[in-house]
């Protein structure tokens, strides 16, 4: 393991991990190169075995992360994870102390993260909303965009392990604030990856190639850091998984969920989230969000793939 003078920071800290999924795999060798002592967890353990390698501690659940950490991270697909994770039985509740500090790096609703942030003050733990934007691509440059609400002392407290994962960190507000921000955002782009499927199809099928079409919005008004990876994923046919559709669906519900709750009509929003029950009906979901794209590419005739070379 590194000395703690590589440390991104003030001191050496003992960093508690659970998720090392698509994107927690990346995350936590960010942590532990910058001389952290790691504590990690995930349900598949063999998905640890790397991390492990490189000198991480293997925990045998999330509640022992707890016990071994002073803080912690987690990166876990749904709400209904998070909850299980934290309020469950061997949960990291039931291992956490008074000073115990949780970040959530997932994606998920505002009122989760409320709930379980006040099971945790019982306790006198701390838990802030953390999700991430960026991508496995982010994820492994360690270039994140982290959107973090709540205790502002905490997020300045461990805001150098932050640094080692993101390189836009940013306070949004009280405890939900960084869920709102992160459903905000993935809201507008699932629903960019609707709107360019239909305007790079209609397109391709009017006789351009997908190439000269992509130069021509990235030169113009219609210019998208969503499209940027076209050239290599969509226009090739690679739909492999860096972030799969089931969960940009459930994104765009939770969206239309708060929306719901606060009164606020989303009718596109709406109409977005079902293209993407559609894409998940049609055996998409394992696939990348960009898979959204083969909806559209069935109902109109035209793939939309560069055959330039």
């Amino acid at each position: 393991m590194l000395s703690a003078k590589n440390v991104k920071g003030e001191h050496q800290m003992k960093v508690g991990f659970i998720g090392i999924g698509l994107m927690g795999q990346h995350m936590v060798k960010h942590i532990i190169n910058a001389g952290h002592d790691l504590v990690v967890y995930d349900l598949n353990k063999k998905a640890t075995d790397e991390i492990v390698s490189m000198g991480a501690t293997f925990a045998d659940n999330p509640a022992q992360v707890a016990a071994m950490a002073e803080v912690i991270f987690t990166s876990l697909p749904r709400p209904q994870d998070v909850e299980e994770v934290t309020l469950g039985e061997g949960g990291i509740l039931s291992g956490a102390s008074k000073n115990t500090t949780h970040f959530d790096l997932s994606t998920t609703d505002p009122d989760t993260i409320r709930n379980i942030s006040s099971l945790y003050q019982q306790k006198g733990a701390t838990i802030l909303d953390a999700p991430v934007s960026g991508g496995t691509v982010g994820s492994e440059k360690g270039t994140l965009c982290i959107m973090v609400g709540g205790d502002r002392s905490k997020y300045e407290k461990y805001k150098s392990v932050l640094d080692t994962m993101g390189s836009e960190i940013m306070f949004c507000g009280e405890i939900g604030s960084g869920a709102v921000c992160k459903i905000a955002n993935n809201l507008i782009g699932m629903t960019l990856g609707v709107v360019l499927s239909e305007a790079l199809s209609m397109g391709v099928k009017a006789g351009v190639e997908p190439m000269t079409l992509y130069k021509a919005i990235s030169a113009s008004t219609g210019n998208t850091a969503h499209m940027k990876s076209y050239p290599d994923t969509l226009f090739k046919g690679n739909f492999a998984p860096g972030f799969k559709l089931d969960l940009g669906a459930k994104d765009v519900g939770l969206a239309t969920d708060l929306g719901r709750k606060l009164r606020v009509p989303m009718k596109v929003s709406n109409l977005i989230q079902q293209t993407y029950i559609d894409a998940q009906n049609k055996g998409l979901g394992e696939e990348s969000t960009l898979a959204i794209a083969k909806l559209q590419e069935e109902i109109s005739g035209v793939e939309i793939r560069d055959s330039t070379g």
